[in-house]
């Protein structure tokens, strides 16, 4: 028992002993800690009190110092304040003194004022006699100027009497006499600067012209708005007419050609303003005449198929054209346009070698007067563009064919030569002055256009009724085709100074009242002949 009791105390022994050692320990360790951070608790507090002695003393430096800049701040202000003291009483004794100079020049001035005023009132003296003098004289002068007037009009009496005119008639027969001797001397002057300035501009002007037209050698066809179709014998009409017409309505509803059978042996008249529909209608009636077989199955067949040649035919007629002239780079559509215009007549001259005429004339003249070759031929190629479709669209062709150049990006140039090329704008380069020449070369040349006989007789009636309806003319001829105009005056009338004023208002007359393509000659010619008989 014993034992075991030994065994029991040193069990317990062996658990309470180390557990008595670790609160030993810990009890050490809390109480090395707290001595610890009491000293070091000592050192915080004896360097905060360093520190605040440190803080104090330089506290009581920096109020010494303070006090003394305070000082010296006020005795620098003191002295300042002196100065400017002293300054502003000797600026207040300047002024002083300025003012009292002032005063002495105001007192100069008022006596100055006093003596001129003085002077002033003895010169309105003296004014008021001269102006009582002068209404004296002026009084007297008004009398002698009634005397004056009542002898200018006893005088005036006297000559109206003498001269058997009155006053009003004496003075529009001198305004006559006066205007006619103006209008002579400015007749004389006109014509020595017409001839001074023609003596040189028109050799020049031949020449280019000439020059021009030598080189250029287009044909012409006449074509008008029908066409006639020939037949081997009579009774194909019959045919094309077809069973209660079905055949002639098939055609004409296909094409849109009217289709005239008349009277007319072996021969089918075309009638259309289009003339492309009008090609497409002649070609397949010739084809369905030599095939022979005419229904209108057959005659749609045809037409579609021969629509389809045209149009191949159009685009290359255009693109040799374009190629005759030189011209490049033009838009598709505008090609085809042009192939388009050799279906297109203008007074019987066809529009497409007209415009390939103006082309190369525009480009010959451009290139004589060092303008831009390129841009004359381009322009005069283009220039009746909107004739093309000018049955299509409304409007001039000058203005369709503008607006055609725009919308396929022609450039301002181009647009504005194909704009004033009738004057219907105001031409603004030189290309579009060239071109209107061309236009008017090709246009006016004999032989290139005709018109109706009608036409033509009412033309020449109206050039001589418009020279007969001025005074002085004896007698008048159009001639060359109405090209000129020869007008014959009375000698004893019209002086050789009056034709000239004549020869233009008869142009003006002309211009006003009547369309002609091309130019009119105005030709007035004066002749005094004296004849005697011997017997």
């Amino acid at each position: 028992m014993i034992q075991n009791f030994l065994y029991s105390v040193s069990t317990v022994l062996a658990i309470v002993l180390p557990i008595v050692g670790l609160v030993v320990g810990a009890v050490l360790g809390v109480l090395v800690y707290t001595l610890l951070q009491k000293k070091k608790l000592g050192d915080a507090k004896q360097s905060a009190n360093k520190i605040t002695e440190g803080a104090y003393a330089e506290a009581k430096e920096i109020r010494a110092q303070a006090k003394n800049a305070q000082k010296e701040s006020i005795l620098e202000t003191k002295e300042e304040i002196q100065k400017l003291r002293t300054e502003y009483e000797r600026e207040l004794k300047e002024r002083r003194n300025e003012a009292q100079r002032s005063e002495q020049r105001l007192m100069q001035r008022e006596e100055a004022l006093d003596k001129k005023e003085e002077a002033l009132d003895k010169k309105t003296e003296s004014i008021e006699k001269i102006k009582a003098d002068l209404l004296e004289k002026e009084t007297k002068i008004e009398a002698k100027r009634a005397e004056v007037d009542s002898a200018h009009e006893r005088m005036i009496s006297e000559i109206e009497k003498v001269s058997k005119l009155t006053r009003e008639e004496a003075k529009a027969q001198l305004v006559h006499e006066i205007e006619e001797e103006a209008k002579r001397a400015a007749a004389v002057m006109v014509r020595e600067i017409e001839a001074s300035a023609k003596e040189e501009a028109d050799k020049k002007a031949r020449s280019i012209v000439a020059t021009a037209v030598q080189r250029c050698a287009v044909d012409h066809s006449a074509e008008i708005t029908v066409s006639v179709v020939n037949l081997p014998n009579d009774e194909m009409k019959g045919r094309i007419i077809g069973r209660e017409g079905r055949n002639i309505r098939a055609l004409e509803n296909a094409t849109g050609i009217d289709l005239i059978i008349d009277d007319t042996p072996e021969a089918v008249v075309l009638s259309g303003f289009d003339p492309v529909r009008r090609e497409v209608a002649r070609i397949t009636l010739e084809k369905l005449i030599a095939d022979g077989r005419i229904h209108p199955a057959r005659i749609e067949e045809v037409v579609e198929k021969t629509r389809k040649e045209l149009d191949a035919q159009i685009k290359e007629t255009g693109e040799n054209a374009t190629f005759e002239a030189g011209v490049f780079g033009l838009h598709a559509d505008l090609v085809r346009l042009l192939g388009r215009l050799k279906y297109r007549t203008s007074y019987g001259q066809n529009v497409l070698k007209h415009s390939l005429e103006v082309s190369y004339l525009a480009g010959l003249m451009a290139a004589e007067l060092g303008a831009d070759v390129k841009l004359a031929k381009r322009a005069g190629l283009l220039h009746d563009i909107g004739k093309a479709v000018d049955h299509e669209v409304e409007g001039t062709h000058i203005t369709i064919g503008a607006d055609l150049a725009k919308k396929y990006k022609e450039s301002k140039e181009v647009v504005h030569c194909i704009a004033a090329h009738h004057n219907d704008i105001e031409p603004q380069s030189v290309e579009a002055i060239i071109v209107q020449c061309a236009d008017a070369i090709s246009g006016a040349r004999p032989g290139a256009r005709r018109e109706s006989l009608d036409n033509y007789v009412k033309r020449l009636e109206k050039l001589e009724e418009i020279a007969n309806s001025f005074d002085g003319v004896e007698k008048s001829f159009a001639i060359q085709a109405g090209r000129e105009v020869r007008i014959i005056v009375k000698p004893e009338s019209v002086d050789d100074n009056a034709t000239v004023f004549m020869a233009k208002e008869i142009a003006k007359k002309i211009e006003s009242e009547m369309e002609y393509p091309g130019q009119i000659k105005v030709n007035v010619i004066r002749e005094l002949r004296s004849v005697e008989y011997a017997k």
